[in-house]
């Protein structure tokens, strides 16, 4: 009897293309509607009861909506995290912008010598432009940091695997550092084939815990910027100019992975404390600096590697530089950001702009933004926030900000932000002290409009659904 009660039920279930007509015109394309109904109308078939052709429907329909929502879109920030790395990071300076819509929607010269006509060096003005900016004698690109870091390390184990000898990347406990989506440096360098030579212990190492372990087997030392988290207390680490010197001491290249890619003063222009750049490294010895082109550089993902030319030269004959190599898009990014550092015009650098903002202009923008919200079913006050540079850069460095606060009255913060977040565009809020809180430092001025009129969206949906009940 079950069985036949479960065969009715399976009956039940409407045939693929009566839901795909039932559906109507979707905003997606149809080969991946078609997929997405199959999927549901096969675990409906697994399941023990089957619901009504309408709730078929409608749970259909919600996992449409949650598929658009994976499609990259432009959001809106309102996090005060300035690189946030689940929100692309860095935003790109507006030149960019335009920059790629040419480039990408004609052809280009991306391997072409436009003089002679004949096949040309990839990136060839970007890498002049970056060593220039670096004062490097030579600079390259790859894909992101980390393909940097196992790129200079695939090229300096190389030979020695090859030999059948070990080859030592010896580096101190307190560097061995885990980066975004639980990556760890120490497994990405076991994964170029290196051998680890951890030294010293987490808060200390001194130079002669490096010279105690380099040996005939050692390819390389390498230093990483502790650029996502900072120790304080009794700690104490040797200097890039003094690893350097025992790195050339010894015969050994130096290599520096700063991560976070600061190419100006952080301390002079409101972030309380100073961070590396790749200036300074290879002015203290450095063989290789890598660090990020997403970061505090302030362009789109990369892993941008500056040094001497001899090693840049080498890195570009590895066969895995291919394969880490970036595309048109990437370059002519990275192009315009290179650009606006030599000409010293940082103001129209996106992530370097906003972490800059006086607090008095965002007070200014709140109480212009709360004024246009009177009315609403809402509590709306004006907050202080502390912004973040984010990203995994400047980890101490906190920021002041404004925000606008949020009680609604008819839901939950949960669903206010909720429903900010499935607006057009999604507005990403956070919750703090029982508030939907809207940070204004991460939020550009020209989106102050699509602001108010996504809280007012959110505000009357509330509204509604209330009524409803």
């Amino acid at each position: 009897m079950h069985d036949k009660m479960k065969g009715r039920g399976r009956r039940a279930i409407p045939a693929v293309n009566t839901i795909l007509d039932s559906l109507g015109q979707v905003d997606l394309p149809r080969p991946l509607v078609v997929d997405l109904v199959r999927r549901e109308v096969a675990d409906l078939r697994k399941a023990r009861k089957i619901p009504e052709a309408g709730i078929i429907l409608d749970r259909i329909r919600a996992a449409i909506a949650t598929l658009r929502t994976t499609r990259i879109q432009p959001i809106i920030n309102a996090t005060g995290i300035v690189i946030h790395t689940n929100l692309g990071r860095a935003p790109l300076p507006q030149g960019a912008g335009e920059v790629l819509r040419n480039v990408a929607s004609a052809y280009n010269n991306i391997e072409l010598d436009l003089p002679t006509g004949d096949r040309g060096s990839r990136g060839a003005y970007l890498e002049r432009a970056i060593a220039v900016l670096c004062e490097a004698e030579a600079a390259t690109v790859v894909n992101n940091c980390a393909a940097a870091l196992v790129l200079i390390v695939q090229y300096f184990i190389g030979g020695r695997r090859a030999a059948g000898n070990k080859a030592d990347v010896v580096i101190s406990r307190g560097e061995l550092v885990q980066i975004g989506g639980g990556f760890r440096i120490g497994e990405i360098l076991e994964a170029s084939g290196a051998n680890l030579r951890e030294v010293g212990a987490t808060n200390k190492t001194t130079v002669a815990d490096y010279a105690h372990a380099i040996g005939k087997q050692t390819a390389l030392i390498l230093k990483v910027h502790r650029s996502n988290f900072f120790m304080s207390g009794f700690v104490d680490s040797p200097s890039t100019k003094e690893l350097a010197a025992l790195a050339h001491k010894k015969g050994i290249p130096f290599v520096e992975d700063l991560g976070s890619g600061a190419l100006i003063p952080t301390d002079q222009i409101g972030l309380h404390y100073h961070e590396p750049t790749p200036m300074e490294a290879l002015k203290s010895g450095a063989d290789l600096v890598c660090f990020s082109g997403d970061k505090l550089f302030g362009g789109p993902q990369a892993g941008i590697i500056v040094g001497k030319r001899r090693f840049i030269d080498a890195l570009k004959r590895e066969p895995l530089f291919r394969a880490l190599r970036c595309d048109k898009l990437t370059f002519a990014a990275l192009q315009t950001t290179v650009d606006l550092h030599l000409n010293q015009v940082t103001s129209e650098i996106p992530a370097l702009a906003l972490l800059q903002i006086p607090k008095d202009e965002l007070r200014a923008r709140a109480a212009a933004i709360v004024t246009r919200l009177q009315g609403l079913p809402v509590k709306i006050m004006i907050g202080a926030g502390t912004g973040k540079a984010g990203g995994g850069t400047l980890p101490r460095s906190i920021v002041p900000s404004i925000t606008i606060d949020l009680l609604p009255e008819n839901c939950t913060v949960e669903e206010f932000g909720a429903g900010l977040r499935s607006g057009t565009p999604p507005i990403v809020s956070y919750i703090s002290g029982g508030r939907v809180r809207l940070d204004l430092r991460t939020i550009f001025s020209h989106q102050d409009d699509l602001l108010v009129d996504a809280i007012r969206t959110a505000a009357t949906r509330s509204t509604d659904a209330t009524d409803r009940v």
